[in-house]
């Protein structure tokens, strides 16, 4: 039988800060696009709302405190909990999320804008469809040019070859990460579910657009954690690895036990596509890895802890327990585990998620100091225009999404 610990059991330390429910549970069900500070960098499959992270942070750590998220994704538990004071340790699979926690958490300085900026002004003469370009042996061999290698996109795979030979001439390493990011976003733009490719010109009008606005965000970002009352700014740290087994990691344990771990695992029988972009109808395309200089790791099983065509889900429930055995295992009995997570049949899905949580030492708890209204008194949110739920109904399952808190059983 799976213990809940409701809000009259708990002491007052186990409990959301006085006077937060509120608070936390508007910031949980609130519907806003993603938006502010470096979070517009990439559009990551499955984006878990800036507000939600906010209001969790807010409500269960205080400033200088460690923040974890074990699926750190497109980095927005390490963005927030920077922007608010907390040091942030980001654990993910893929090795795209590990570029993108980089290039939204780095803090840049007066040298690095000044080489960016030139970068972007050249931005214009840089791509050029009579100039010669720099083909990625390595990455076209091993693959990464995959649906992509037709001459219908020959401008375009020429115009982010000659963009990409730009950026790893700038001697700045701050600065060509975010130039890099730039080739990412606005390639992304140019492929990822277009019905119509647009022009080189618009391409490069784009990119100059992009560059721009992401700029302003990293200045946005740098004066936000200027304007911190405290003694060092807070850092970020994230690794590129599978969580399960991670707390024996050096920058692990220097970051655990934290105050708080919020994170948004892979949904059980929900398909995200998280490693590819889908080009010319439904093909994927590993390009996002070769723009950001990185290496895929395998096939979508890889990044969504099992394959969604299991009926049973073994494999997922399997590495889901992996896992939060190792989450277990780098918290302590002060820390609070918040998860934002959807089922596509939560009839059955839920209590074995739950009894997966419970097998790890992990409780239940639900610390409102208000009245829920779903029966079963957890905290529920309708999704916005999720790509994987897009031909659902609206109260499908898959449209929906609950928040779990969880602590760490006490001996």
């Amino acid at each position: 039988m799976i213990r809940v610990i409701n809000m009259n059991d708990l002491s007052p330390d186990l409990g959301l800060k006085s006077g937060f429910s509120k608070r936390f549970i508007e910031a949980a069900r609130d519907q806003a696009r993603v938006k502010g500070l470096t979070h517009e960098f990439y559009r990551y499959p499955a984006r878990f709302s800036p507000s939600f992270v906010r209001g969790a942070i807010e409500a269960f750590s205080n400033p200088g405190d460690w923040v974890v998220d074990p699926f750190a994704g497109g980095g927005t538990t390490l963005v927030e909990a920077m922007a608010m004071g907390r040091n942030a340790l980001g654990i993910d699979i893929s090795s795209l999320s590990s570029f993108l926690c980089e290039a939204k958490t780095q803090i840049m300085d007066d040298q690095d804008i000044s080489a960016y900026r030139r970068w972007m002004e050249c931005i214009e003469t840089t791509i050029n469809m009579h100039s010669p370009s720099e083909r990625h042996d390595g990455y076209a061999d091993a693959g990464y040019y995959r649906n992509l290698d037709g001459p219908e996109f020959w401008r375009l795979r020429k115009a982010i070859e000659q963009a990409l030979s730009s950026v790893e001439r700038l001697r700045r390493k701050r600065s060509g990460i975010l130039a890099r990011c730039v080739v990412l976003r606005t390639s992304q733009w140019a492929l990822d579910s277009r019905k119509t490719r647009p022009s080189v010109t618009a391409f490069k009008a784009q990119m100059h657009k992009q560059a721009g606005i992401m700029l302003g965000a990293a200045l946005e970002f740098r004066d936000q954690i200027n304007s911190l009352d405290l003694q060092s700014p807070p850092k970020a740290i994230s690794l590129n690895r599978t969580t399960a087994g991670a707390e024996n990691e050096k920058a692990v344990a220097q970051a655990c036990p934290p105050k708080l771990i919020v994170t948004s695992p892979p949904y059980p029988g929900i398909h995200v596509l998280y490693h590819r972009w889908q080009v010319d109808g439904r093909k994927e395309a590993p390009a996002p890895f070769w723009i950001a200089g990185k290496l895929d790791g395998a096939g979508s099983s890889h990044y969504t802890l099992g394959d969604r065509k299991n009926p049973g889900l073994q494999s997922y429930f399997d590495n889901l327990k992996a896992t939060f055995s190792s989450v277990a295992a780098m918290a302590d009995e002060d820390t609070t585990i918040v998860q934002m997570v959807a089922f596509s049949k939560p009839e059955w899905q839920l209590p074995k998620y739950l009894e997966v949580m419970e097998e790890c030492g992990l409780e239940e708890h639900r610390p409102w100091d208000m009245p829920i209204e779903e029966e079963d008194g957890r905290l529920w949110r309708n999704v916005p225009n999720r790509r994987w739920h897009a031909h659902q109904k609206s109260r499908a399952p898959g449209a929906r999404e609950v928040v779990l808190i969880h602590r760490k059983g006490r001996a």
